[in-house]
C-alpha cells in the first residue's frame, strides 16, 4: 500500500526504511528537506493515491496540532491520519473527533522499539474504529516484531496512546530498580565486580530483560558510568501515567517514586534534603555538613 509519513527523526527515519524493506511506498515529509521526499505536506498528499493514509510521527502538543490542522485541510473524506507520536491519550479523542467532522479517520499508535525498531520491529499499540485500523493493518503488520505478538487493537481511540503511556510508567520503575539495584552493588567493598554480576543474570533469573541486556551494553562501555552525569529528564508520559492514576484511584507507589526519583537527579543540592538535614541536627544533634 501506500502511505504518508510525516516526521522522518531517529524513529520515524528508521520506520520509513522497515515499511519500505516490506514492500510499501512511503512518501515522507520532513522540515529538514535533506531527510524528505517532499517539500511539504501539500505535495505529500498530492502524491498519494485516494483513500489516502498520512502517519504523522512529530513531538506531541503544538507541533502534532497544527500538523493534523494542516491535513485536515489537505485530506479528504474516507482518508485516514494515524498519530503515532507520544501524544497525550485526552488529545486523541479531540483529534478524532475534529477529523470525523470532515470525513476523516482516525487512528492513535503508540510505539516502542527506538533506535533499535529498524532491525527488530516495533511493539505496537493501536486505538481507533475497527474500519480505520484495518486501512492501516498492512503497515502495522510491515513494523511489528516477527512472530504472534507485538501488537494490538488496545480500544477506542485514545486506547493505544494511554497503553503506551501504561507502558512507559512501568519501563520507569523498572530502570529505577536496576539503578538502585546498581548502586548498591557499587557502593559494598566485597563486590568486586559488579558489571559481572548483571551480565550473571542475563541468563536463568526471573529479573532478566530487554533493559538489563542494555544496561549490561551501557557498562561495556563505561563499567562505572564515570563518563556521566547522574541526571534524568522524563518525556512526559510518566507524569501522566501518575495522574490517571490519581483520577482512576489506583496506587501506583513504584512508578510514582521512579518519576519523583528523576525529579531529584536534577537537583545539585537538594533544598528537601536541607531541610531534612537540619531536624536531624535539631532533634539528635546529627552531623551536618556545610557548603564550603
Amino acid at each position: 500500500m501506500e502511505l504518508g509519513l510525516v516526521g522522518l527523526g531517529k524513529m520515524g527515519g528508521n520506520m520509513r526504511e522497515r515499511i519500505r524493506r516490506a514492500g510499501h511506498t512511503v512518501v515522507g515529509y520532513d522540515r529538514n528537506p535533506d531527510l524528505a521526499d517532499v517539500h511539504s505536506l501539500e505535495e505529500l498528499v498530492g502524491k498519494l493515491k485516494g483513500p489516502r493514509v498520512v502517519w504523522v510521527m512529530v513531538p506531541a502538543g503544538a507541533a502534532t496540532q497544527s500538523t493534523i490542522d494542516e491535513l485536515a485541510r489537505l485530506l479528504s473524506p474516507g482518508d485516514v491520519v494515524v498519530d503515532g507520536g507520544n501524544s497525550r491519550w485526552t488529545d486523541d479523542e479531540k483529534h478524532a473527533e475534529e477529523l470525523a467532522a470532515k470525513g476523516i479517520g482516525f487512528v492513535d499508535c503508540g510505539v516502542s522499539g527506538g533506535v533499535w525498531g529498524l532491525e527488530n520491529g516495533y511493539a505496537l499499540m493501536y486505538g481507533g474504529d475497527a474500519e480505520h485500523v484495518a486501512r492501516v493493518q498492512p503497515i502495522f503488520d510491515a513494523l511489528k516484531p516477527e512472530g504472534e505478538f507485538g501488537s494490538v487493537h488496545a480500544g477506542k481511540v485514545g486506547a493505544g496512546h494511554f497503553a503506551k503511556m501504561v507502558h512507559n510508567g512501568i519501563e520507569y520503575a523498572m530502570m529505577q530498580a536496576y539503578a538502585e539495584g546498581w548502586e548498591l552493588l557499587e557502593k559494598v567493598d566485597s563486590v568486586t565486580d559488579v558489571r559481572e554480576v548483571f551480565r550473571s543474570w542475563q541468563e536463568g533469573t526471573v529479573i532478566r530483560s530487554w533493559l538489563l541486556d542494555l544496561a549490561v551494553n551501557a557498562l561495556d562501555e563505561d563499567e562505572h558510568l564515570d563518563k556521566l552525569r547522574g541526571y534524568a529528564s522524563d518525556s512526559g508520559e510518566g507524569r501522566w501515567t501518575v495522574e490517571a492514576a490519581i483520577d482512576n484511584a489506583v496506587p501506583l507507589p513504584a512508578i510514582t517514586a521512579s518519576l519523583f526519583a528523576r525529579f531529584a537527579s536534577r537537583q545539585d543540592d537538594s533544598p528537601q534534603m536541607k531541610m531534612i538535614a537540619a531536624l536531624r541536627n535539631q532533634f539528635g544533634g546529627h552531623a551536618v555538613e556545610t557548603k564550603k
